[in-house]
């Protein structure tokens, strides 16, 4: 079976950066397992799986625009030290976690002036070609309830 909207696919990944640095990987753990076609993944990998079968293997590289996108300069956000709870020292490269009108999102201190706190929200892997090697371990239909709910049910699909 190939694999097409609405198909629910098992793969096996490793990811690395432009200078082969490991980034990611699902070796030693557990398969990704995700619905096809709904924005589970990163579209250029998304494309490069389409119409792949069980048993692929590829290698794929994902430009920026297809994976994270580029950095926007209006991610950077200027805060007030005192904005900080608890008793932690922050420090350049400490991810914090902040409400927004999106909901939570993660950002990382990139700077510290004085009181003056420069947070980055820049996603980590933003403008960042990511070169993937791919194994499809199994592809099936998705059921019904599946598709409705927009991901997988039941082993290796998360539980809501």
């Amino acid at each position: 079976m190939k694999i097409a909207q609405h198909s629910v696919v098992t793969l096996n990944y490793t990811l690395k950066n432009s200078k082969g640095e490991l980034l990611d990987t699902s070796e030693g753990r557990e398969p990704l397992v995700y619905l096809h076609g709904v924005g589970g993944l990163i579209p250029g990998l998304e494309k490069e799986l389409d119409d792949k079968v069980t048993g692929d293997k590829f290698t794929a590289v994902i430009p920026p625009e297809e994976a994270y996108g580029t950095r926007r300069e209006e991610l950077l956000k200027l805060v007030s030290k005192d904005g900080f709870q608890g008793d932690e020292e922050i420090q350049v490269g400490m991810q914090v976690q902040l409400q927004t009108e999106h909901g939570p999102a993660i950002a990382v201190i990139t700077k510290i002036d004085g009181n003056d706190v420069t947070l980055d929200l820049n996603h980590p892997l933003a403008d960042m070609t990511l070169h993937f090697d791919v194994a499809v371990e199994d592809v099936r239909e998705a059921t019904e309830e599946e598709i409705a709910h927009g991901h997988v049910h039941g082993p290796g699909g998360h539980q809501h």
